[in-house]
């Protein structure tokens, strides 16, 4: 069976937590998400496009989330920032809360219930409107996930103190590109990735 194949790709306690959300279901993924997950666990470059409502954005989460797990599990996590997701909209919080924030707070629980030890995985907006102790914390306690806007990153991208932490970006989300491609800040975001690449080179 092509799901189960798929629910192979996870750790154990990511696997365990998507068959109790998902495991009611005729089918354990939708058409996205059973073509995205496979590409995405193997580094590939991926666009997805689907109605609203067919799991993209989560196709993209769950396997940075469950690579992310591993690592944490491990005790590999650094503190920097592993996975950029871009959206031209500041506002998306309940997309973030059902696709982000409760996915990780629950595989994280079950984690616990296991008993096992594993790393916090850290996620937190950062737009140019957020207060400075904000930005300050995220210096200290830096998100794993972070969820930016193209303006947003071009400003981190020439930030001195946090410049840095991008250098460990291995996964980068763009939400909502359609509305990006034929515009300013889609050339604005495209420069900023190619600065983001340079960046990468600079600290290797």
């Amino acid at each position: 069976c092509e799901d189960i194949a798929i629910l192979d790709l996870f750790h154990p306690v990511v696997r365990q937590w998507w068959l109790e959300a998902f495991g009611s279901n005729d089918c354990l993924f939708t058409p996205p998400q059973r073509q995205a997950v496979p590409l995405i666990r193997q580094g590939k470059n991926v666009l997805i496009c689907s109605p609203t409502g067919s799991g993209k954005t989560l196709s993209a989460f769950i396997s940075i989330i469950n690579q992310l797990f591993v690592m944490a599990a491990e005790e590999k996590l650094d503190n920097s920032v592993y996975c950029l997701y871009i959206s031209p909209l500041k506002s998306l919080a309940n997309d973030i809360h059902r696709n982000l924030s409760r996915p990780l707070s629950e595989i994280q629980a079950l984690a616990k219930e296991r008993g096992l030890f594993v790393q916090d995985i850290r996620h937190a907006i950062r737009h140019g409107d957020i207060p400075a102790q904000e930005k300050a914390r995220m210096n200290r306690s830096t998100p794993h996930i972070l969820n930016t806007t193209p303006e947003s990153l071009a400003i981190l991208l020439s930030s001195p103190r946090f410049r840095e932490k991008l250098a460990t970006v291995k996964w980068v989300i763009v939400d909502e590109i359609h509305s990006l491609a034929a515009s300013k800040r889609g050339v604005h975001l495209t420069l900023s990735l190619e600065r983001l690449e340079e960046l990468k080179r600079e600290f290797q």
